[in-house]
């Protein structure tokens, strides 16, 4: 997790693609969410997200099968982005893998239990963010700079200090540079798993 355009989405590929497995650990399982927001260019449903419109969000809350939501009202309407336990979590000896929100990995926590859940804070200086999600937003066909901004500044409260305490979050990753990143990650996550006798 972290704020908007702070490579998740990189640092969770190379986690699955190479990284995790390269520490002795078994290959991860992802867990997809579902968003309720339009697809951007270079993503692929099934990839990044389940595409989804509010009647799918509402068919899964009627089953009773969403785990954790939110809901966001951005400048182009309602965005739900949302995990459901659709058959992607098994139980059993199983190590998973999914992008989320500070709010998504507290809602998780309480239904999946302290014990089992390891959070990783990505952390990058608001100016390179800022650019970067700039960046993004041109190469779309049709860019939504004013949704931008507002998630940019959004992110501020969202992970504010007291929220991030509130979540126990005391390890960060600063991503200013992805290889030693992603070796901090893999060792914190190879420590954590082996103290858990796991």
């Amino acid at each position: 997790m972290g704020k908007s355009s702070s490579g998740k989405d990189t640092i969770f590929k190379e986690l699955l693609r190479h990284s995790i497995t390269e520490a002795g650990l078994v290959q991860p399982e992802k867990i997809v969410p579902y968003t309720t927001r339009p697809i951007r260019a270079g993503e692929r449903d099934g990839e990044e997200y389940y595409f989804t419109d509010e009647a799918g969000f509402q068919k899964w809350q009627e089953k009773g099968r969403i785990i954790e939501d939110r809901a966001y009202h951005t400048c182009h309407g309602l965005w739900r982005y949302f995990t459901v336990d659709d058959g992607q979590i098994k139980t059993g000896d199983h190590l998973y893998i999914t992008i989320g929100t500070l709010e998504a990995y507290s809602r998780m926590r309480e239904r999946f239990g302290e014990e089992t859940m390891l959070p990783v804070m990505i952390e990058l200086d608001d100016g390179v963010r800022l650019q970067r999600a700039l960046d993004r937003e041109k190469a779309q066909t049709h860019p939504k700079y004013e949704e931008m901004c507002r998630r940019f500044l959004a992110d501020s409260s969202d992970f504010s200090e007291e929220k991030l305490a509130l979540a126990g979050i005391e390890r960060r990753f600063q991503n200013d540079d992805l290889q030693r990143c992603l070796a901090e990650i893999t060792a914190y996550i190879r420590a954590e798993i082996d103290g858990a006798g796991r």
